[in-house]
């Protein structure tokens, strides 16, 4: 017996390839689909409409075309309220909760559309309905959900918006659509991030860099912390490895025991690392060290005397820590997740992990640019679901000094 159900989509679906990904979706799945009707936008601001019958051997089947196609932007025609239901216990939803995307999200609750607030991928949605004003619908992780929250369960009642791509390369970080590259003239697109840098400074936005060991290895740091100290950089996401070897820079002038200018060994070099961790717990922490004249130079010596925020979250792999470091995992997720809800552009420099990590809890709104001497880094963000990202395939060490550049000198021309 076949079961068939009606959706709708709206906005730039040709241009973004929104509505032939849909068609992919609903064949590959097994599933056929008529197009009732299909308004194409005619002037480059128009949007078009389409809407299909979709149909399916069974309910179930029919059911998990209909979710992927939400997905992607897809609305079920004659849409109900969501279905709320209470989680039983402290950490555990209800069978069948609605697992987030990273997309703008809306909500149907007592026949209005209500927005998701903070968008993030892999999270329940929790409704509060006793405000006095209009009913709340948040993104809430799996171990922050609490006994008798209203969770959304199944697909019924949410609308997904993808952000569409621009129709023509220009307009404000237009290079965005550009995808992963390494043969792109590395000067121009260092151009284009530097103009979105300075777009978010002049809005009071947050440009947040999350950083890798590699940036103090190939001799960026110096670069990223002229980025710091000028304003550029308002926060920084990095692992305990990062401000071990921006420090052990200062302390020693060497990075992992080898002198970055150099490229020499010193004697017991290799030790280097873990003195300076050594050296910052008996200061009593990173700010501490600086205030006693420890660290005077550095990335995270232009964060504590320009007052820039930073998570230095741990790892299994971490000698140390330093004091600063958060160790527990969950915390460092939720002071992570902080950072991430207030950027308004995220530079991800030569660090996979941290990169991921970082990408999960962003809204797909947000500009993210990842760099990487490695294609591969880049790919797995964004097959990891953070679809925004542009990849610049390239040597951090000259990456960053570039952008520096770029934006320090310009600002003293003009």
């Amino acid at each position: 017996m076949t079961v068939a159900h009606t959706v709708e989509l709206e906005g730039h679906i040709i241009d973004s390839g929104t509505m032939g990904t849909c068609f992919g979706i609903v064949m590959d799945m097994g599933g056929e689909f008529e197009v009732e009707e299909f308004e194409v936008g005619r002037h480059k601001h128009d949007e078009s409409y389409c809407r299909m019958r979709v149909l399916a051997e069974s309910e179930a089947d029919l059911k998990a075309i209909l979710h992927e196609l939400n997905q992607n932007g897809a609305t079920v025609a004659d849409p109900r309220d969501a279905t709320l239901e209470p989680a039983p216990a402290d950490g555990v939803v209800p069978p069948g909760f609605y697992s987030t995307t990273n997309h703008p999200t809306h909500v149907r609750i007592e026949g209005e559309w209500v927005e998701v607030e903070d968008p993030e991928m892999d999270c329940a949605l929790v409704v509060d309905r006793n405000l006095p004003d209009d009913p709340r619908v948040r993104t809430v992780v799996l171990n922050a959900v609490e006994e008798g929250d209203l969770v959304v369960t199944g697909d019924t009642g949410i609308r997904v918006e993808p952000p569409e791509r621009p129709r023509e390369s220009g307009g404000s970080f237009g290079f965005m659509q550009g995808g992963i590259s390494s043969e792109r003239p590395s000067e121009s697109l260092i151009g284009e991030i530097a103009d979105e840098m300075r777009s978010v400074r002049e809005a009071d936005g947050t440009v947040l860099a999350v950083c890798g060991p590699a940036i103090v290895h190939s001799g960026g740091r110096d670069a990223l912390a002229d980025l710091v100290r000028a304003g550029y950089v308002d926060a920084i996401s990095a692992g305990n490895g990062f401000a071990v070897h921006d420090l052990e820079r200062d302390l020693y002038g060497t990075s992992l025991g080898v002198d970055t200018e150099s490229l020499e060994h010193p004697r017991e070099g290799h030790k280097h690392h873990i003195y300076t961790i050594s050296e910052i717990v008996r200061a009593g922490g990173i700010e501490e060290a600086v205030d006693d004249g420890i660290v005077d130079e550095g990335v995270m010596y232009e964060c504590v005397v320009n007052d820039v925020p930073y998570v230095l979250a741990g790892s299994i792999r971490d000698d140390g820590p330093l004091p600063d470091t958060i160790t527990d995992a969950i915390e460092a997720q939720d002071a992570i997740r902080e950072q991430a809800h207030e950027a308004d552009l995220v530079l991800m420099l030569s660090t996979l992990l941290h990169s991921v990590a970082v990408g999960n809890c962003l809204p797909s709104t947000t500009k993210t640019v990842c760099v990487d001497i490695n294609p591969a880094t880049v790919t797995q963000l964004i097959d990891r679901g953070s679809a925004q990202a542009i990849g610049m395939v390239t040597d951090i060490g000259a990456f960053v000094p570039m952008l520096r550049d770029e934006l320090l000198e310009s600002a003293d021309a003009a």
